[in-house]
């Protein structure tokens, strides 16, 4: 036998190895000979000795930072791309310093040029009405996601859902208000960080009916497929608000499950299923979770809390005699 002969040899002894064992394996794309080594190194075929990759490229930083104020003065390069910015954060900024770069004070004239270079790079960001769009409506949803704490994920979605509508030119006739608050209610459900409407309302600068028209409208229009609301969204922050006990918000979470798995929260205000879930368990721990307290933080009337909570029992096998 002669040594061209021999690989060919072992090539098809493992063809038939691989193919009883039933297994499926990578194999070289040149001879499907196999292929041995990690991602983290070369890896090369066994039969024809190609080699599929090379050492990967180490795409960090070549320094390393022990801190922040170390890694800040280190970095070359300005903050990431978002599209919570009209720009996405890639505009040119010109300073308000009035010295050089060797601490020398600029004269008279260099001021009055920067200056002007100042007041028409400003002209130039807004200088279309998409832009200047943008600039107003995002910094509404910047504005409305702090009133509500919400976190930087909902704000960056709902910003994105907004050019989306504004590039499918779904602002016509419609306030940029609206529009804004009703992306941020959408992004909010998408993330599963639920608001309800009366709470954006609260923070926003036109009435729920037009939020519920715009967002029903841009959910239509976009094809957002939005995922109804669920109530066990909203009972961590109610139960924070109220600083209830662990086990109590617990057990109104396996009540929420439940009563969605039985069907009685169709219909229904999620919110107030959240509500009444909470008071429910406070009820069967015995602690003094008040209807008036749990109305007030959750936003919704005590007489929902009395007949939500009722039907809570009903569904987990209780009785209403609490």
């Amino acid at each position: 036998m002669t040594s061209r002969e021999q690989p060919v040899r072992r090539h098809s002894e493992t063809q038939r190895t691989k193919e009883n064992s039933g297994t499926e394996t990578e194999t070289c794309p040149e001879c499907s000979g196999d292929i041995v080594g990690t991602d983290t190194e070369e890896r090369t075929c066994t039969e024809c000795g190609l080699v599929i990759d090379g050492q990967p490229i180490d795409t960090g930083p070549e320094w390393r930072a022990f801190n922040a104020a170390e890694r800040d003065s280190k970095a070359r390069t300005g903050a990431p791309m978002t599209n919570t910015l009209h720009d996405k954060g890639l505009s040119t900024t010109i300073g308000f310093d009035t010295t050089d770069v060797y601490g020398k004070a600029f004269d008279s004239r260099k001021r009055r040029q920067l200056h002007r270079l100042r007041r028409w790079n400003r002209r130039a960001q807004t200088e279309h009405a998409r832009d200047r769009n943008l600039l107003q409506a995002l910094g509404e949803i910047d504005r409305m996601a702090s009133a509500l704490g919400l976190p930087e994920p909902v704000r960056e979605t709902a910003s994105v859902i907004y050019r989306r509508a504004l590039s499918a030119d779904l602002l016509r006739g419609r306030s940029i208000e609206g529009m804004a608050s009703a992306a941020l209610y959408a992004a909010a459900r998408h993330e599963r960080v639920s608001r309800s409407i009366d709470e954006v309302t609260t923070v926003s600068r036109v009435d729920a009916l037009e939020i519920k028209r715009a967002y029903r409208y841009i959910d239509r229009e976009l094809g957002l497929g939005t995922p109804p609301a669920h109530p066990s969204e909203y009972v961590g922050r109610f139960a924070s608000e109220l600083d209830c006990a662990e086990e109590t918000e617990r057990l109104a979470r396996e009540f929420i499950e439940t009563v969605v798995e039985e069907g009685v929260h169709s219909g229904k205000s999620p919110v107030g299923i959240a509500a009444s879930a909470l008071y429910a368990a406070s009820q069967v721990r015995d602690r003094q979770l008040t209807q008036a307290a749990i109305s007030e933080t959750a936003d919704v009337s005590e007489v929902t809390i009395r007949l939500r909570y009722r039907e809570i029992f009903s569904a987990v096998g209780i009785g209403n005699d609490r």
